[in-house]
């Protein structure tokens, strides 16, 4: 009975592990649209058993990560523009029911946490793509994560995930950064001043813009591969 438990705990393990690499593959672009993911190749490729790998496919299948198609298995889906806006307007929904508790109860404590974050996200400047990603999900993390609702956290913090890991395959335009930078602070006084409806005035347009930008850039950058395809 031990090693049946210990070899179950193991195979949940694995199968978490083996989710977060596919997940990361597929987000980052490693694993191509479209491309058909064999189980027992994936299971060959990670040195596990098929059943970690055949959990991990159907989790990417319930994120809509994974497509399934009759006759033709699981495939990776299409990292593409209306994905993108997909993604991005659940943020839009989300976000301010998750801000709005957050304003209305934040401490001093928390705000000075907040702006230390942000403190962090401009001595560093764009400078380090991938710290500011950490970064800036902290900041929006922090206001959100002590949330009662705890359904409505995780989905937020799974929309914010997949925006993140996309967001760092695509550069920042200068005029974008700016506004990140300023519309952080225009939260952070808001907060400080418990005034909701500036709040959520400001992180509406902070999401929009995010979501505009990110479809653009992701726009720009298929144009070019295509392009460089055609040659």
């Amino acid at each position: 009975m031990f090693a049946r438990t210990q070899f179950a705990e193991k195979d949940g393990n694995d199968a978490e592990s083996i989710y977060e690499k596919i997940r990361n593959e597929i987000l980052s672009g490693e694993l191509a649209a479209n491309a058909r993911l064999k189980i027992t190749a994936l299971a060959k490729q990670y040195n596990t058993s098929t059943n970690p790998v055949r959990e991990a496919v159907q989790q990417l299948r319930g994120e809509g990560l994974v497509l399934f198609t009759p006759n033709q298995g699981a495939r990776v889906r299409p990292i593409d523009m209306d994905y993108v806006r997909d993604v991005a307007e659940v943020g839009y929904l989300i976000e301010p029911y998750l801000m709005r508790l957050f304003v209305e109860t934040a401490t001093q404590e928390d705000l000075d946490e907040l702006e230390a974050i942000q403190d962090q996200i401009e001595s560093i400047n764009f400078s380090d793509k991938a710290r500011h990603t950490e970064l800036n999900h902290m900041f929006h993390e922090l206001m959100y994560e002590r949330h009662y609702n705890r359904v409505a956290f995780g989905l937020w913090k799974q929309h914010r995930e997949i925006m993140g890991a996309i967001s760092r395959r695509i550069p920042i335009a200068i005029g974008r950064q700016e506004a990140i930078l300023r519309e952080h602070r225009e939260l952070i006084e808001a907060a400080r001043r418990q005034d909701v409806d500036m709040a959520l005035e400001v992180l509406g347009k902070h999401i929009q813009a995010a979501g505009r930008h990110l479809v653009n850039q992701l726009r720009i950058e298929q144009s070019k591969e295509a392009k460089h395809d055609g040659r």
